[in-house]
């Protein structure tokens, strides 16, 4: 018997819940690029708030049946005094204003867009919904809370009818009385052309041809009483859990608040790590954020003191790369851990610092990251950004955009974390 579940749960107002759902899934490209208008013009405080979605009617249009009038109908309209039988009209210029106007009211007070509100949550939903940590892998297994999953272990002759295997029962029950028969069936064939050749002969006495017909119809009765299909033949899928490694990721984020970051180059530098942060803590369990602040020198700090401190001082970018290489090796080994590193800077340094940069990301973190996204939040092609270019001409996992305004920190952030498809 088919069964049909109907979700009749409310929502706010009295909404249905599973209406609201399908209407999500039914526009998704479009709520997502109308979420993505939305965010560019927020501020951190309000990134994890609802939004009013605007979507225009003619993209929520649904098809409709509609029953014509039928036959061939003539009409005389009054008052033409400009066309004849037979004349083409053209299309009214303008687009769709000589439409039918199915958006338009008597009064005037029309709506030409349709409006709802989509929640916090579906809003942070629909923003990251693409974007992923690349080359993220599973690294161990945890003996604590290990992550299961159901595989196929073959087949077994007990379990349940939902798992039986039709296709794989029947092939057994095939080779069974193929099996069973082997036998019976050559003897079959032996006692046929017997009595074959018995028939074709005249002088063959009639006691022998009705002995072999009895022969021949007792080995077809055994032949029949061979079951189609028995107990034993039944063969069910057989699925077994086994534990998952787990994915566990260290993302480093290196903000510069050297002199020459200014508030607004900081600010933007924030939105950036803020808005990291919080595709980290939704999307992943077990992340460890590192926050690394730099001037001349470097130190691990909070996420408070990381958003909010105002010190400042001298430009020495290397100071940060040699402190996350130093974390990196007391407290998350590349074997065990997927590292990741996101550093946020003007690009204004010592042009030895620059150089020693370079050498720093080549020979000792690259090889031990994953990825390393650097993000600079200015115009200028500065001496660092120039060494940083030819290390990302030697290494893939290594990336590099330019921010120069809060409009493009989103474009940037989910071309840094893209999901990519793996050959």
């Amino acid at each position: 018997m088919l069964y049909q579940i109907i979700d009749r749960r409310l929502s706010g107002k009295n909404k249905s819940i599973g209406n609201r759902e399908r209407f999500l899934h039914r526009y998704r490209g479009q709520i997502r690029e109308a979420v993505r208008r939305a965010v560019s013009g927020r501020s951190i405080r309000d990134m994890e708030q609802g939004e009013d979605i605007t979507l225009p009617r003619h993209d929520v249009s649904e098809p409709v049946f509609g029953h014509g009038p039928g036959g061939t109908r003539e009409s005389v309209h009054p008052g033409n005094q400009e066309y004849v039988r037979g004349d083409r009209i053209e299309r009214p210029a303008g687009g769709g204003a000589g439409g039918a106007g199915s958006g338009a009211s008597p009064d005037g007070m029309g709506e030409d867009d349709f409006v709802f509100r989509i929640t916090r949550e579906e809003f942070m939903q629909y923003f990251f919904d693409d974007l992923a940590l690349p080359h993220l892998v599973r690294t161990q297994l945890l003996p604590d809370a290990p992550e299961w999953q159901s595989r196929r272990a073959g087949f077994i002759s007990e379990g349940t009818p939902t798992n039986l295997h039709v296709v794989r029962s029947m092939r057994m029950a095939l080779g069974r009385r193929i099996a069973m028969g082997g036998d019976v069936r050559r003897r079959l064939r032996e006692l046929e052309a017997r009595l074959a050749t018995a028939l074709r002969h005249a002088q063959t006495p009639h006691t022998e041809i009705l002995a072999l017909k009895a022969q021949i119809e007792a080995l077809r009765r055994r032949l029949g009483q061979i079951p189609f299909l028995d107990p034993f033949d039944l063969r069910y899928r057989n699925r077994v859990r086994v534990p998952l490694p787990t994915a566990k990721a260290a993302m480093f984020c290196l903000m510069d608040v050297s002199g020459s970051m200014d508030e607004a180059r900081k600010d933007i530098a924030k939105r950036f790590f803020i808005l990291l942060y919080l595709f980290l803590t939704r999307h992943y369990e077990r992340t460890d954020v590192i926050f690394i602040r730099h001037h001349t020198q470097a130190s691990e700090v909070s996420e408070e003191e990381f958003f909010q401190s105002t010190e400042s001082g001298g430009t020495v970018v290397s100071s940060a790369l040699t402190l996350m290489h130093e974390i990196i090796q007391a407290r998350y080994p590349s074997n065990q851990w997927n590292i990741y590193g996101a550093q946020a800077s003007d690009g204004d340094n010592w042009h030895q610092d620059s150089a020693k940069c370079r050498e720093l990301l080549s020979d000792k973190l690259l090889p031990l990251t994953r990825y390393f996204a650097y993000v600079q939040v200015a115009d200028e092609d500065q001496n660092l950004w120039q060494e940083y270019s030819l290390v990302q001409e030697a290494h893939p996992n290594f990336a590099m955009q330019k921010i120069s305004g809060p409009s493009e920190i989103y474009p940037v952030f989910r071309e840094l974390f893209k999901k990519t498809t793996t050959p």
